[in-house]
Order: structure tokens, then sequence, then C-alpha cells
């Protein structure tokens, strides 16, 4: 087919063009795939019938792949199932949207392999633009977008990637990176292709019946190595080899350095391999010696002792240099370049008994065969107190001479030398005191293996003279400090060819691109970089002798030995099968699978079909997965098209039955616009055709004389179908009469719709996929009316808004839990009559006489201990309004009506005129939508006022919870207003205009305390029922159901519930359980339940609920020099009209009977809290409300004063001052200063008097941030404002208008201490310490490292020390 250019440069088929009337499919395709450097983004516009081969064809040409060697997946979903190769099911068919939309789709590998580019002679490939003879290379990191260059902090201008080839080219295997693990992927496949190494891994032979292979490291060594060799797929996994490291998934995502797990690898294979031939090949291979000694410059007598090494650590930088080492062979001469112990570091020599000049060094002894270097970059600056990296550029050979490093001479040692043993070899790196650049902030972690063993003997290895060493692996660190990524860049032995192993990608590299990675950066710097300066350079080197005796070539697979040729059969036998199963994936059609069960709940699963069975063998599948053969016969089931949003049964497959599923279901798709449905019937029943463009609908039957509605019957139509045509089928399907019948339509959430135009179709209603309506056949007087007011509205309004709460009672309840409905109207003084039956009646009247006669004995007891209290709380009553009680509100003659269907849905109504109204204002139903339980006290421990249920005192419900703090809220007063209005009284003299604290405190100006309206009264549906059913919830309390219209108040609500808890409302408070059994008080005596939903519980706990202008306080004692200056104390309430002297009388008992404090009223205050900072103090003849703003779940610092209260006036100022010591480094204590003004002069004045400091020396400076303002003793001298040129506090900077301000003060002649680093540093750490635990500002808080380990025993030890 030919293809030609459209207009936005896209490739589309001639017959497109000729075909502008077919729709168009839009589809735009990315490639993620490696087989190319770019990675390409193809768009195609193709038509609506074409098939996916076709599709693949297209795709293949542009991309300039071979055809079948690559995968279409949709690439906006989590599922990867690739679209069919050769199907010639249609886009359309397949799921693709045509009409503009985008499809987008992923080009992926196909079995894990690359797609095979085509060749140039085809002439199918495209020109991507790139000419791999014009690219520069480049081995960094691989950007995440896959786009050419490096991102973040690895961007280079000069860097370039090469093509990365596939496995077929390249002849290597990558490594997936877990999360964080290319550090180990780069030792692994540097390990790999260490010939001597791999060969011996191979030729060691793992005994099963010995040791599990899941926990063996060498044996998943040697199987990771044979993938490597032989694997066909682009990269392999890791994980098996970390789970026998005993690593579980949360340190794939630890960083370390490669050298660290180097040397913790080496000692676990050692540990391994004891008694083995391969004992001693780590050794071997990568083991040297070198003499650290001391000789005396006098005598010329020499002390050293032999130690051993597995890497060579070279200093990149000396401490206090400007200039680094340029290479490794200038940094190898500084490595063992010796010292001079002069003064006061002088040697003792033995021979001479006195100290003397000596020189200390290094002398290397012999070389491994494999020789390390690890080049550190990572270092500690002490002046920024940051872990940094050196990116200075430091050159190394491809092949390096040692021969200058060796000393030869020490072979034979002197007879005046005298050799001290260092008893156990350090073989992780050498000691020497070139080597203290270390920085270790935690040294007494232990690092490596987790496991008890003595020291290996010491090994005596002879010297080789001339040692010529060749590079063949350097791993490369990109990225900074803090964090970065490891890859290896590594020279094949078998052609001398360098590839870049970067974790699943390999490519092929030159000698230029390993130069690269020598380091260095632009520009002149100090002696440390930046602590996040980033770059790409060479981190470790490993180096192989040159001897040809001695150099092995790579095992070949054909030379394996026996167990290795096994191992190579039974991962290629799992590969295959690995392959096959992804084959049954790619064709297996996954879909959501729904079945109404027998017991009449809906059931969701997941049906897994292959795309080639049948309807009849899904069906089965179907069967079975849904657990039917108990309940239902086979034949009694069918599968049907659903739509599980709309409720919507969109069609079923008659004679269909042997079509294949990929057939019906279009094709094999990570995800469906649809869903299958289970359906079944009785063996009598027949089941209906469902055929497209038919619409379902529920139908429900009113029946107004019993005010019922019915459960949903289900009805099938057609959208053009008209209203009379739609009655006819009603009425055929429910035996009501069309003529006199009316048809209401809920088109969404209780919006109601009469259908009343006969001609009009059912598609101009509104009608769609899946709606529900309401019907009602009669002759009643109930046509008539208009139907915003008919009984039939009022029905389904009822219906609609009634929802179901489970309440838990109090034990102490005396109320019944009969079924019963209490039918009053509140506002009105004449009782409603109660029509019901008889046999139910002299039950309920004795109930409520019950209820009543205790009621009246409770008020009684109120009343008796109320005027036998204290004289001085008579004139708080007034500020609380009695409930009145339930004896007085609802005639206990008057008859209720029991509901006998407890099942709502069935019957949702009562008997007419049987109903209960609420207060609510008819024009703001929904008006109080916001949840006020979240902005409640979280406080369900009701204990400490259940004893006193009826008591009036302010502090009844206080509690005391010294060591559990309440939750932190968000709703309290800002900073400004209690300011505002304390300073603006003060100064100005008018009082401000705050929001009231009713809605606040639950109450309202259009309620009283019983929740009845002053507005009309609206008739609300209120119905209780017994709970019957086992509830654990319900083993300790009484359970009642209650079916109520959510759009009740709360004060109505606890109103009608008075009956059943056997207390006025006032005495018991609701708490609202979320699903974690959480409890959160409801308060707001005006909102509605329109938050709450069916079956949601609520618990009703006995204690007196906050009275109209009540609100509940939290305490806080403030410790203005205590590390933690907040500690809650209480919580109390306090009441609109009280003064604050009042508050404190009524807390102070509390306080010291439940806080263990005996306090004076006269030497305590309270005063604003602002989360953590003292804000304004609060005198006694201030009154909550009237001076004081206030709000529910108010918090306020209580102070205890050492003295008597100085704060008389608004017009003063308390300000905290601190004195700051320049000479010894530390801070004073808190004293509080009492200013008569704002003015400057004055609060120096003062601090003059505290401070003995003379005016004219004295400085001062606000401090910063929240209460206690504390700033590190090195930052305070010099970043505070100090002495700021202003006249009044209330001015910027200083801005004082407050109190609670924090003001520090020094002597203006006082000199800065002097510190060493060594005590800077130290006081640093001190600093970061003690503000890290206060939860301010750290200078340096340094990242707490996991030490990597490997555990032998597959698995961590159990350290409780361990973080």
């Amino acid at each position: 087919m030919e293809m030609v250019p459209s207009e936005e440069n896209q490739f589309v088929c001639k017959e497109i063009q000729e075909a502008a009337e077919e729709p168009r499919v839009l589809c735009i395709i990315q490639d993620i795939t490696c087989a190319k450097t770019v990675n390409a983004r193809l768009t195609f516009k193709l038509p609506a019938s074409t098939a996916l081969s076709k599709l693949y064809e297209d795709v293949a040409h542009k991309a300039g792949y071979v055809n079948g060697s690559f995968e279409l997946a949709w690439g906006n979903t989590q599922d990867m199932t690739p679209l069919e190769h050769s199907g010639e099911v249609s886009l359309l068919d397949s799921g693709f949207e045509p009409g503009g939309k985008r499809n987008f789709l992923q080009l992926t590998d196909k079995d894990g392999e690359q797609p095979q580019v085509a060749s140039d002679e085809s002439g199918a490939a495209d020109s991507s633009g790139l000419d791999d003879g014009s690219q520069e290379r480049f081995i960094g990191p691989l950007p995440r977008d896959g786009t050419v260059g490096c991102s973040g902090d690895c961007r280079s201008p000069s860097y370039s990637y090469t093509s990365i080839l596939n496995k077929s080219e390249t002849g290597y295997v990558g490594l997936v990176n877990q999360a964080m693990t290319c550090y180990l992927n780069s030792l692994l496949q540097t390990l790999f292709m260490t010939p001597e190494f791999r060969n011996a891994l191979y030729n060691w032979e793992f005994e099963e019946s010995e040791e599990d292979p899941v926990t063996s490291i060498p044996y998943q060594l040697q199987r990771l190595f044979v993938l490597l060799q032989t694997s066909k797929k682009r990269a392999i996994e890791t994980t098996d080899v970390t789970r026998s490291f005993g690593w579980d998934s949360s340190e794939a995502w630890q960083q370390h350095d490669v050298q660290e797990l180097c040397r913790v690898m080496f000692d676990a294979l050692e540990q391994k391999w004891k008694q083995t031939e391969q004992a001693d090949l780590i050794n071997q291979l990568y083991q040297g010696k070198l003499k650290d000694y001391v000789r005396c410059l006098e005598c010329g007598y020499e002390s050293w002792r032999i130690d051993t090494y597995l890497d060579i650590p070279l200093v990149i930088r000396p401490f206090g240099a400007s200039q680094a080492y340029g290479s490794v062979e200038e940094a190898l001469q500084a490595f063992i370049q010796p010292e001079t112990l002069d003064g006061p570091n002088q040697y003792f020599c033995e021979r001479c008994k006195k100290k003397c000049d000596a020189r200390k060094g290094l002398r290397f002894l012999h070389f491994p065969y494999l020789l390390t270097l690890q080049l550190k970059r990572f270092d500690f600056d002490y002046t920024t107190m940051h872990r940094i990296k050196l990116n200075d550029s430091m050159t190394f050979p491809e092949e390096l001479d040692m021969s200058p490093f060796i000393d030869v001479e020490d072979e034979k040692s002197p007879q005046t030398e005298s050799c001290t043993d260092s008893g156990a070899e350090n073989e992780g790196s050498c000691h020497s005191d070139q080597m203290s650049n270390d920085f270790s902030t935690d040294d007494c972690v232990d690092e490596g293996i987790c496991l008890d063993s003595t020291a290996s003997a010491e090994r005596v290895l002879k010297p080789k003279s001339l040692p010529s060493f060749e590079l063949f692996s350097v791993m490369v660190h990109s990225g900074s400090a803090a964090g970065g990524h490891y890859y290896a860049c590594i020279k094949s032995f078998t052609d001398g060819q360098w590839y870049s192993f970067n974790d699943q990608h390999v490519s092929k590299i030159t000698p230029e691109d390993i130069r690269k990675t020598y380091g260095g950066s632009s520009g002149s710097r100090g002696y440390y970089s930046s602590a996040f300066a980033s770059s790409t350079n060479a981190y470790m080197l490993i180096y192989r002798l040159k001897d040809p005796s001695r150099n092995a070539k790579y095992l070949a697979v054909d030379d394996f030995p026996e167990h290795l040729k096994s191992l190579v059969e039974k991962e290629k036998e799992s590969e295959e099968q690995e392959k096959r199963q992804r084959e049954i994936e790619r064709n297996t059609c996954k879909i959501k699978l729904f079945c109404m069960h027998p017991s009449k709940t809906m059931v969701e699963s997941k049906l897994e079909v292959h795309k080639d069975k049948t309807l009849t063998e899904a069906t089965e599948m179907a069967y079975k997965l849904m657990e039917l053969e108990e309940t239902v016969p086979l034949d009694c089931c069918r599968l049907v098209k659903y739509d599980e949003f709309h409720e919507y049964l969109e069609r079923s497959y008659e004679g269909e039955e042997d079509t294949p599923m990929g057939l019906l279901l279009g094709g094999v798709k990570s995800s469906y616009m649809f869903d299958l449905l289970l359906e079944t019937r009785r063996p009598e029943q027949t089941f209906l055709p469902y055929k497209p463009g038919e619409v379902m609908v529920k139908v429900h039957v009113v029946d107004l004389r019993t005010e019922t509605v019915a459960p949903p019957i289900s009805v099938r139509a057609y959208l053009n179908q008209t209203i009379t045509e739609f009655k006819q089928l009603i009425a055929q399907a429910t035996s009501l009469s069309a003529e006199t019948m009316r048809v209401v339509l809920e088109r969404c959430y209780n919006d109601l719709r009469l259908l009343y135009v006969p001609n009009k179709t059912l598609k101009a209603e509104g009608f769609f996929r899946s709606n529900k309506i309401f019907v009602e056949s009669s002759e009643s007087a109930d046509h008539q009316v208009a139907f915003t007011d008919s009984l039939l509205w009022r029905l389904l309004d009822r219906h609609g808004n009634t929802i179901r709460l489970l309440v838990l009672l109090p034990e102490q309840s005396p109320g019944t839990l009969g079924s019963r409905t209490i039918c009053q109207k509140l506002g009105s003084d004449s009782d409603v009559p109660f029509e019901g039956s008889k046999g139910n009646r002299k039950s309920v009247e004795a109930i409520l006489e019950e209820s009543t006669e205790k009621l009246k004995n409770l008020s009684l007891q109120q009343q008796q201990r109320s005027s036998t209290g204290d004289s001085q709380k008579s004139s708080d009553t007034s500020y609380f309004e009695h409930i009145e009680s339930l004896s007085q509100e609802v005639d206990s003659n008057s008859p209720c009506v029991a509901a006998d269907n407890r099942d709502l849905e069935n019957r949702i109504g009562g008997t007419p005129g049987c109903r209960v109204s609420a207060p609510s204002d008819p024009e703001n139903h929904f008006a109080c939508e916001e949840r006020s339980d979240s902005e409640v006290n979280n406080d369900r421990s009701t204990s400490s006022v259940d004893s006193d249920i009826l008591s009036s005192s302010h502090s009844s419900d206080t509690l005391c919870n010294a060591d559990n703090g309440p939750i932190q809220l968000a709703n309290g007063l800002d900073s400004h207003s209690i300011t505002s209005s304390r300073r603006s009284k003060a100064h100005e003299g008018k009082k401000e205009t705050w929001d009231t604290a009713e809605e606040d405190s639950g109450t309202d100006s259009e309620y009283d305390d019983n929740g009845k309206a002053k507005s009309e009264a609206r008739f609300l549906y209120f119905r209780t029922e017994p709970y019957f059913q086992d509830d654990s919830a319900c083993n300790s309390q009484k359970c009642l159901v209650v079916h109520v219209d959510k759009r009740i108040t709360l004060a109505a609500f606890k109103h009608n519930l008075e009956p059943y808890v056997g207390v006025t409302s006032a005495q018991f408070k609701v708490f609202r359980v979320y699903a974690n059994n959480q409890e959160f008080e409801s308060v707001r005596l005006n909102e509605t339940l329109s938050s709450f939903s069916d079956d949601n519980k609520i618990t009703i706990r006995l204690g007196r609920a906050l009275k109209k202008g009540e609100y509940r306080v939290k305490v806080y004692q403030l410790l203005v020099n205590e590390q933690e200056p907040c500690k809650f104390l209480v919580d109390t309430v306090f009441a609109k009209g009280m003064t604050v002297r009042q508050s404190k009388e009524e807390l102070l008992p509390v306080l010291k009977e439940q806080c263990k404090l005996d306090l004076s009223i006269d030497r305590v205050r309270l005063r604003k809290k602002t989360w953590k900072n003292p804000g304004t103090v609060f005198l006694d003849y201030h009154v909550y409300e009237e001076d004081i703003s206030i709000s529910s779940n108010w918090e306020v610092f209580l102070e205890i004063l050492t003295e008597h209260e100085k704060m008389k006036s608004m017009s003063q100022l308390a300000v905290l001052t601190r004195r700051w010591s320049p000479s010894t480094m530390k801070l004073g204590t808190f004293q509080e200063v009492i200013l008569e003004s704002s003015n400057v002069e004055e609060l120096k004045e003062k601090l003059s008097e505290i401070s003995d400091i003379h005016l004219d020396k004295l400085e001062f400076a606000k401090g910063r941030g929240t209460f206690p303002c504390d700033i590190s003793v090195l930052e305070i001298h010099q970043d505070l404002d100090w002495n700021p040129k202003v006249s009044a506090l209330n001015m910027w900077p200083l801005y004082i208008c407050d109190d609670g301000a924090v003001v520090f003060y020094r002597d203006s002649t006082e000199e800065l201490m002097e510190l060493s680093e060594d005590e800077r540093s130290e006081l640093m750490k001190k600093e970061s310490s003690r503000l890290l635990k206060t939860g301010h500002r750290v200078i340096y808080s340094p990242r707490k490292e996991k030490a990597l380990k490997i555990y032998l025993d597959g698995g961590p030890a159990k350290d409780p020390g361990q973080d």
C-alpha cells in the first residue's frame, strides 16, 4: 500500500485520503525500547476499519523495525497486554476511539528481546535523523524520558549517547535495577567480566543436600552468571541474589557504596567457601601486602608490621590543600610518602631508650593479581558540616606500571628491625595515617557480615618484579554526596572492546569515553566544592596483571562442567516456560464479572478466559468462579454484557454460544469499557433477550393507602417509545391500570419529575441507559392537586431523604427498645393525635409514663443539689437555660403507630398523619452541609462526668489528661483577632463586633434549647425499631435502629431520642462512629444529618451536653523555661458572660483534684494561646464574648506566677526577654518585663534594670519564629537584627503589639568568644542536637544511613539497637 505524507508530516495510507467520509483513528505510539538511540514518537491517522495487522506493518515501516519483532500495547494503563499481531479485527472493534480522540500506544520489546532494526538495504528503515558515525558517545546514566543526553545533575554539553545495541549485537545482557541497586549491578557485571573469578565460580559445585539454594550466595551468583552468558533476554532480575544476601524489599531502596559492597560480599563468599577449593580464591585474586613502619632517624632502628589489603584507597585532595592530585600515579606516590614525627609527635625508640625524630610510612610488598583502586571522592566539610563529593580531575592510565611503588629491598629484613605482627589482617583496606580523611559520625556501627568468627592466619605471598597492570573496569559514580547513580565501563578480554553496563542497558563505547570519566569541573573553586555539586567521574578502578601464564579466557558454554550444563538446561526450560506463560497471558481476556448471588448480594470477581474459548465454556468457568454449583443449575445461567456504573444490561448473546470470547469482547485488551454479568433464573423461568439500544427501567410501585414503596422490578424499553406506550408496558408488568397511572422519573438524587405529556418520548424526558421511576395507580383525590403538594410527592420526598442509623444507647437508659414511632409537632402547644394499634398502646403509654416519672425525679434531684450548692453559683444559672423535661413535651396518653415491616425499602412510611416535626427553616434545609464532627474534640472518656450528669456547674464536663494531649484542631481564632480586640479596646476604647459563638457552641438564634423552631415548623420523618442482629458493638449496649429524615436537625434528633435514653437532651451527648471506631462528638444543634448515610453508627453517652453560650476549652500550662514549654492539663467549659476570675475559680479545684496542682488564684493567669505562642494576658475583669472572643474547642495558656499579677490594665505590655552572652556563647533564662507603654526607651530601661548593663551599651533584637524562638548560639550574634532604629515597639521591624513577644538583649562591649575549629565543630553538633529536639531549624542533620550487611543465615539478626 502506498504511503504519502499528510499536512502534519504523518504517514497515512493513500486510500485514507480518498475515503474522507470514513471515521479516522488517531494513534500516538511511543517507542519505549532501547533498540535505537532516540525513542521516537510515531503518529498515525488511519481508517477505523484498518486491521491490527495493517497497523503493525505501518508501525514497522515508520519505525524501521522488522515486523513481528516488537509488540504494541495500550499506553494509558498499567496492564501491558499487547495487541494481536495477526488479528484481522478492526481498530474500531479493538477499542480504538475515532473522531480525533488520542489513542496512546507503546512500542515494547517482544518476549524480553529488543526489536530487530531493519537493514538499510531493505529500504524499510526510516531515518531517525541521527548518524552513528557523527554521534558523540556518552556513557553516563540513561535519561528517564529516553531522550538523547543526560538529565538533571548529570547533564553535560560534551556528552551524548552512542547507539544502544541489542543483545544480539553486543552479546551481553543487562541487569534490572530493583530500585536503588545500581551499585550492586555495577559490581556484579565487573565480576562477571573477570575471567578468573567467573571461571572459578563456575567450577564450584553446589550441594543441595547441604544448603538451601535460596540462601546460598555462591549458587545464586553462579546462576546469575549463567543467565548473563546464555539468556536471550535484554536484562534479568537480581532479586534471587539479594534474597540470598538476606535482604528484603526495603534494602532495594537503600543507597550504598560500591566499595563497601565489594568488601562485604567478598567476606561473605569467603565464609561460604570454607572447606572448598575456592576457600582462598578472594585472597589469591585481590589480596596484596604492605608494610607499616616507623624508622628512628638517630640510630636507624625500624619497627614494622605487615598488613594485607583488598583495595588501595587513594586521596583525591589532601586535607587542607588547595590543589588535588592530578593522576593515580601521583596519588600512589603520596600514599607511600613517609611523614616525619618530630616535636611533640616524637617516636620513642626502643634502642635509644628515648623520644627521637622518626619517619613513619607505608611500603608495598606485594600487589594482587587484580588490583583495585578506590578514588576517595567522598569527604566531609567541617565548615559546612556537610558530606561533599570531590569532582577534581584525576587521570588514570590504561596500563599502570606499579614497579616504582614496590619496595623490593624489604624482602630481607635487617637485623636491627623489630617485627610487630598486626595480629589480625585488615582485609578491607590498609591502615595508614594518610588514610585518615574518612569522616564517620557513628564509629560504633558494625558493618559487614553478621557472624562471629576469628580472623584467618596471615598469608605470606611473594612479591612480583616489574608488575604491569592493564585497566579493564571503571565503576563510575554520577551525582553528588547526597545521592547518585553507579554504572560500569568494562573492557572485554575477548575482543578488547569497551562496553557501558548501565543497569539493563549495554552499549559499546570507546577509550575516549573512558577519558571523560576523569572528572573535573569548570571554574576555580576553593578547598571544598559545593556540598551538592554533581558530576560524573570514576570511583573505582580495577586492573589485571599482565601475565600470559595466568591470564585466563572466558569459559565457553560448550566447556561448562556437567553440573553447570544441567543448570543451563534447567534455566533454559524455565525461560521457555515463562515464555509460554507470557504467550498465554497475551491471549487471555481479563474482564470484570458480576453475579447476583441467590443470597441477594452482588458478587464481583475477575474472569480470565482464553480468547479462543467459546461463550459456553466461558459461562461454565464463570459458573464455577461464582461457586453456584450448590444453588443454581448451569443451564439456568448465562453471560450478558453489563454496565456496572449505570447498572445496565446492554445486550445478551442469543445464538452465539459457540462464538470465541475474543470475538465477542472485541479482542484481548488491557481494560474493557464494559463488564460481564452472570445472570441466573429459576428453572420455570425463561431468559428475556436484551437487544442493543434498549434502556433498563427499575419500577417502584407506590401504595398511597399504606404509604409504602415496593422493591423494584426491571422493565426494558426503547428511547423512542412515547409515555402512553411506556405506561402500557408498565401496566403489563405490574397489573396496574394505565388510565389512572402516574409515572414519576427520578433523574438524579431526589430530582422528581412527573411524566404527564402522552406523546413525548422517553428520550425527550431524559431517559438514559438505566433509569428509576415510581408509579402509582389509584382513583384518590390526590390526582387533582399539584404534584409538589400531593401525598405522592411527599412520600417520594421522604423516601429519598430517609436514612437508617444504628444508635447505641447507654446502659443507664430507662427507655425501651420496643418498636414505636414518636409523633409530635414541635413548636405547637396542642397535642397531636396518634393512630395505631391498641394492643401496643398500653405498653407505650406505660413506658412513657415511667420515663417521665424518672425524669421528674432526676430534675428534682438537680434542683435540690443546685439549691444546696455554693450560693455564689446561683448567679451563673442565668447563663444556662434549662431544657424542659419530656413530660411537658409529650402527652403520655398519646397513641403511637408500630411499624411491623422493618424493611425500609418495602415500607418507608407509617400511618397518614403520624409524622414528626423538626425545627428547620423551610428555606434552609441544606445550608449546613459542613461536618461539624471533625471540628470537635475526640473525647471518648466520659467517666468523669457520668457521675454528675445532671450537674449544671461549668466544670462538670472537665477532663484531665496530662499524658496524652488532645488532637490539634484548626478552627481556633487567628492570631490577629484577639490582639486586635484587646489593643483596640485599650487605645481606641471602642468595642469590635465578633462572630458569635452560638453556631460553634451548638445553638442557633432560630432555635430554643429544646430545638424548637421559632419559624414555621416542618414535618420530618422519625421511626424506630429494635436491633436484633448479632453485633459485637451491641453486646454491652442497647441498640436501636432509627429511620429518620436526614434533613432533621441535631436538636430535633436528640429531642426525639429522649424517651429512649431516659434523660433530657441536655443530659446526653451524641458521638458519630467512623469506620475505624473513632468517635467524634456532634455538637451543632442547628446542623442537619445530611452528612450521615445509611447504617452509620451513633453512640449516646450520658453527660451534660453544651448549653447555649457554653464552649469547650483546652487548658495548657505555659512553662517558658522548660524544653517543652506547652503541657496539656485539662478540658473544661467556659460560658458566655463569665469573667476570667470566675473561670479561674472553677478551674483551680479541678486542677488540684485531677492534676495535683494546688494554686492560688492571685498567682495564676490565663492568656491567649495561638499554637505554641503565648499571647494576650487575660485580666480578671475581662468577660468572655464581650472582651474576649471565644469559640468551640478554644485553647488557653495557664501560667503560674512567682508573685502577684502585675498586669492590671490592657494598656500594659508583657514581653519575654532573654540575655545573650557572647563571651560565654550562652543564653540566659526567660524573664518577663511589664511595660506601661510601647516606647523603646522604656524597654531598654527595664532591660538595664534586670541586667545591670548601661543603657548606652545595651542592644536588643526581636526573636524570630514560634515560641521560644530558639536559635543557634553560632548564629544569634550575627543573624538577628540588633538595635533597630525605631522609637516604638509597634513599628517595623519589631511590630510588637501583643503580649508574649520574645526579645533578646546583650552588652555591645562584650567580645565574642573565639573558637577553634574543633570547638566550633563540637558546638555545632551540640546545637544541632538541641534544636532538633525542640523541633526548630537545624543547621546540619546528617542522613542516618543503614549499614550494609549480608546475612549468612538468610535473614537479618535481631538487633534491638538497630534502627
